[in-house]
């Protein structure tokens, strides 16, 4: 079994005896010199009092076992609190002895609920794509390959029908299904017919509408007044709600298609099984709230869980509120391709290979700014061309430049080897991971912080990115979408760092082969979650840029 850090907290935890959390896991290279984790001397206080900790809980922190519980070398007081090291040279053993376990999202031992994702943004054109619907696509896009990773049998909803739509995802590496047919209304139609509130006071109805529903009464008898909007009044039936109701009846009812996809699926596929998630622009959420109750007004068997997912609104720094997502594309682009003529000194827009990989760039750019935040919270854009440059450490191009690096690193040393500098690459059991310590004194545990902070924690992040409150109360729900490209981002910032100082390939003597492959089998491992990261945006990895 993998070892884990919600799994060693949890131990730790659990050791001293009833009550709260009171570990926590250290991050910054400057504490983790001298501890991995702490308990803070104020919670041990609340704990125990003014009196120390017991001596005999001390000793069973220490002789810590059970599953993914990480060994511990060492606890001991001081004016911070209970300091606790792991045997490191163990834990690096552990881990980068089973890369792939460490790489790769923890599936659940049961499945979840059917999740049905709707993007009511995806039922236009891109021309008419605001960056807040951009945001809200995007957002969906990543949520559903983080539920994937995790075996939830996802629906994506619409199905795109404009012909421009598909070739506008495609550019920015969404990956959503396309329109074969539509679903039918009939079954909706006639019971909306039943429903439908006569026209007050010779109403003129506008052309393709049915009626009026009234929406107040619903509220109030389903209980789920929390999280409406107050000014929910009425709602106008048309013949587009309907196809669109229809779609969203299909998707719930219809499950076979995953099935057949190999994705697991509940033992029950009945309405309170499947939870759908409206992952909506804050400008589109009053009239899905409409919808919502729609649902639950003309079908019977409409889910009992619909919640919102609602994208903050998306400001641009010195730029018309006016700007569509195709040109937010064309922009950062363009200034990709120019960076890139300035730092080669020529003009590469005929070449094909690399203007595929200026398109990865410019998408790995625009994903990163619109997902380092929290889905919920304002956005701001800055469109200067400084947010594609390889310098600054925040960005999708910085994160994609470490990534090249990585691969031209693995392929200097497949290189030397053919010409016969290195040996070949040794069994991984027979490396000596007590050779991992670095010499430069500042800053220190460059080896320590990529494994600690990167590579132990990130199955545990996958799940929390996949992670939805389908049991919290109220409409909204929150997602950690977020996570995953400040992750990247602080792990591209680390391995930069590490990269810079410590010379991996070094002279090709017999006697530092053992610290060089022990190195490259760190670095291997920090390759494939970062590749595994990229993917989680629909985005491949870089061999150069």
């Amino acid at each position: 079994m993998r070892l884990g850090v919600e799994e060693t907290l949890g131990a730790l935890n659990a050791a001293l005896g009833p009550g709260g959390p009171v570990w926590f896991k250290e991050t910054r290279a400057r504490h983790l010199r001298v501890r991995d984790f702490l308990a803070p001397r104020r919670a041990l206080e609340a704990r125990f009092g003014d009196d120390q900790v017991p001596e005999r809980v001390v000793h069973a922190i220490v002789g810590l076992q059970g599953p993914g519980v990480a060994p511990v070398l060492s606890c001991a007081p001081t004016p911070a609190g209970l300091a606790l090291q792991l045997r490191r040279s163990a834990v690096f053993e552990r881990v980068l002895g089973a890369v792939a376990a460490y790489a790769a999202p923890t599936v659940p031992a049961a499945p979840g609920p059917h999740v049905v994702l709707h993007c009511p943004a995806l039922r236009g054109s891109p021309c008419a794509l605001r960056l807040s619907q951009l945001r809200a696509v995007l957002v969906a896009d990543h949520l559903a390959r983080a539920l994937h990773a995790h075996r939830v049998s996802v629906r994506l909803v619409p199905a795109v029908r404009d012909p421009h739509m598909p070739t506008f995802l495609q550019q920015l590496r969404v990956d959503w299904p396309a329109a074969s047919e539509r679903a039918a209304t009939e079954a909706l139609r006639s019971r909306a017919l039943a429903e439908l509130t006569p026209a007050r006071n010779a109403e003129a109805l506008p052309p393709g509408a049915l009626g009026r529903v009234y929406l107040k009464e619903l509220v109030d008898e389903r209980g789920r007044t929390t999280g409406y909007d107050p000014n929910l009044d009425s709602c106008l039936v048309t013949e587009d709600l309907l196809a669109v109701l229809a779609e969203l009846q299909q998707a719930v009812q219809d499950w076979a298609e995953d099935s057949s996809l190999g994705l697991a699926t509940a033992p029950d596929a009945g309405a309170d099984s499947c939870m759908v998630v409206h992952v909506v622009s804050c400008e589109e959420e009053f009239q899905q709230q409409k919808l919502d109750l729609v649902w639950w007004k003309l079908d019977d068997q409409a889910p009992l869980r619909q919640k919102h997912l609602v994208c903050g609104p998306v400001k641009v720094a010195g730029a018309p509120g006016t700007l569509t997502a195709p040109e937010y594309y064309e922009l950062r682009h363009a200034q990709v391709c120019k960076a890139s003529a300035l730092k080669r000194g020529r003009d590469l827009a005929q070449d094909s290979a690399w203007m595929e990989i200026f398109r990865v760039l410019c998408v790995a750019t625009i994903k990163f700014e619109m997902l380092s935040t929290a889905p919920q919270s304002q956005l701001l854009l800055a469109l200067a061309d400084s947010s594609i440059s390889t310098k600054g450490t925040k960005s999708g191009t910085f994160v994609m430049y470490n990534c090249a690096r990585l691969a031209t690193l693995f392929e200097g040393y497949k290189c030397s080897m053919e010409q016969g500098l290195y040996p070949t690459f040794p069994p991984v059991s027979s490396l000596d991971f007590s050779l991992l310590h670095d010499e430069h004194p500042s800053p220190p545990q460059g080896e320590w912080l990529l494994l600690f902070n990167s590579i132990l924690p990130f199955p545990d992040l996958l799940s929390q990115t996949a992670a939805l409150p389908c049991t919290a109360p109220g409409l909204h729900i929150t997602a950690r979408t977020e996570m995953v490209c400040k992750f990247l981002v602080q792990l591209s910032m680390d391995f930069s760092s590490y990269y810079n100082r410590v010379h991996i390939l070094g002279e090709p003597r017999p006697h530092l082969f053992g610290q060089m492959f022990a190195r490259l089998q760190l670095l291997r491992a920090v390759r494939e979650v970062l590749h595994t990261g990229l993917a989680m945006l629909g985005l491949p990895p870089l061999s150069h840029i």
